[in-house]
């Protein structure tokens, strides 16, 4: 996928670099063609969207959307844990 407009502000990439997180990062799991849905959320109204996702760099990451407008907005992201990792590789690797 390309051309994918995302919603980046001092908020939500200042709280994502508190977890060691950059957009370069982010973007690309959210993108990932073989990202997991982990669960959908909905807060304040707004539906959000929880995935683990890889990165460029084959970090596995949880990443946390919503979708505002045309525009994708991340809301957090953060390095996935173990359980989230092994689901994400074995249900790929078949």
């Amino acid at each position: 996928m390309s051309g994918e407009q995302f919603d980046w502000d001092d908020a939500n990439t200042g709280h994502i670099s508190l977890h060691g997180i950059t957009p370069l990062e982010a973007e690309p799991c959210i993108l990932d063609e073989k990202a997991v849905q982990v669960e959908i959320q909905s807060e304040s109204g707004e539906e959000r969207v929880q995935l683990i996702g890889m990165t460029s760099t084959d970090r596995i990451l949880a990443v946390v959307f919503a979708m505002r407008g045309p525009a994708i907005r991340p809301v957090t992201s953060y390095p996935a844990a173990k359980i989230q990792q092994l689901e994400y590789l074995r249900q790929w690797k078949a």
